[in-house]
């Protein structure tokens, strides 16, 4: 009798557990919708304010992309229920507004050669499919943390287990960044360089960081700049073929986002004293790997006809109106392609090779780092006629 007792309490426990978790995931999903509506106002209401759409610049571009990611994540959830995916897809989002907030808030005219109707096409559509990559991304990082075992040393799955970390310090690299351009934005950093003269140019050009400089433009020389922890000048010149000030700064950035990915990292790595995604591992116990994995590839496989329309066909329509042509090897629209590409892989892999489960996973998570790139990184680091934002 008293084993049965105890059995009878312990589904009852189970029972209250699961009662408990469901309440709080509906609670979850309800917030959610709720903050995507409020986002959804923002960007209704800055669109009155400005008079056209506002997807015009990084900042308005990066916080359309993440009411997207809230807005794929709310459609696939409806499809599967699955509350638990909110524990990686919401973050994604945060990050990407975290991101957005570095770059200048002002509502701006449009340049001209975003002056077309094009833009409402072909940015929404391309964010849009990109939007739910990043749900195929979370949900193929949870289930290679779900599937992977941190609990042994067999060098079989090192490398997995390694990839999965590389992928975890991707993710706090890209809050470092945030977090170091806010620091230094609050304490009023400011350095500024005088640019060599150009032929033909009688007014001097300047160059100005908000992060102290490491690097500085090739042949410049120092108009202002603050002290910091003893560095009173740039460690050295950016190289040559580092054309423009532009990119010289985003050199800087770029190895300041590495600096404060590696600071980061170290801090949370010891503070749970552990790999960050053996940490993150035993709260994806109680998840169905085959859900996450089916929810990961049907995420991607809506997303990419989407993002073929708005990323391919719609941008080289508007490229032919606004530059006579359809294609013109320019940074972000390689990137585009690569992008493309990649999924294009992907789903032949995932359909004609039967790639399921890690294969699928992983292919999933490398996508959206891809993704991610040609987002970010190329407009860091190479200068184009889509580059109208950097820091």
């Amino acid at each position: 009798m008293i084993f049965v007792i105890g059995i009878t309490g312990k589904k009852l426990n189970r029972e209250d557990s699961e009662a408990k978790s469901e309440k709080w995931g509906k609670a979850g999903i309800i917030f959610s919708i709720i903050g995507f509506l409020c986002h959804a106002a923002f960007f209704f209401t800055r669109w009155a304010e400005a008079g056209h759409i506002p997807t015009s610049n990084m900042f308005e571009f990066m916080t359309f992309l993440a009411m997207m990611v809230m807005l794929a994540f709310i459609i696939v959830y409806f499809i599967y229920r699955s509350q638990v995916l909110g524990v990686f897809a919401l973050p994604v989002g945060i990050i990407i507004i975290a991101y957005a907030s570095v770059f200048p808030k002002e509502v701006q005219p449009l340049i001209p050669a975003l002056q077309s109707y094009w833009l409402k096409i072909h940015v929404t559509t391309a964010a849009a499919g990109e939007a739910f990559f990043a749900v195929g991304f979370a949900a193929g990082l949870m289930y290679l943390i779900r599937t992977i075992n941190f609990n042994t040393k067999d060098p079989a799955g090192k490398k997995e287990r390694f990839g999965v970390e590389i992928t975890m310090f991707f993710l706090v690299t890209i809050v470092a960044f945030v977090v170091t351009i806010f620091s230094f934005n609050a304490a009023g950093y400011n350095a500024k360089f005088a640019l060599p003269a150009t032929e033909g140019s009688a007014i001097q050009q300047t160059a100005e960081y908000v992060l102290p400089p490491i690097v500085m433009p090739k042949d410049s020389q120092v108009i202002e700049m603050k002290p910091f922890i003893g560095m009173t000048e740039p460690l050295f010149e950016s190289p040559s073929w580092f054309k423009g000030s532009g990119a010289a700064r985003k050199l800087n950035t770029v190895i300041w986002s590495l600096i404060g990915g590696i600071i980061l990292y170290a801090v949370l790595r010891l503070i749970a004293r552990k790999p960050l995604s053996a940490a993150i591992s035993p709260l994806m116990k109680g998840i169905d790997p085959e859900d996450i994995d089916e929810i990961s590839y049907r995420a991607i496989a809506i997303g990419y006809p989407i993002f073929t329309l708005g990323a391919l066909i719609f941008a080289m329509i508007w490229a032919a109106e606004a530059w006579g042509r359809f294609w013109g090897w320019d940074p972000k629209e390689v990137w585009a392609l690569i992008t493309w590409l990649y999924y294009a892989a992907y789903l032949h892999f995932r359909l004609s090779r039967g790639w399921q489960g890690k294969k699928s996973a992983w292919l999933a998570v490398i996508g959206f780092i891809v993704v991610m790139f040609t987002l970010i990184g190329v407009n860091l680091v190479i200068a184009g006629l889509h580059s109208y934002a950097g820091v």
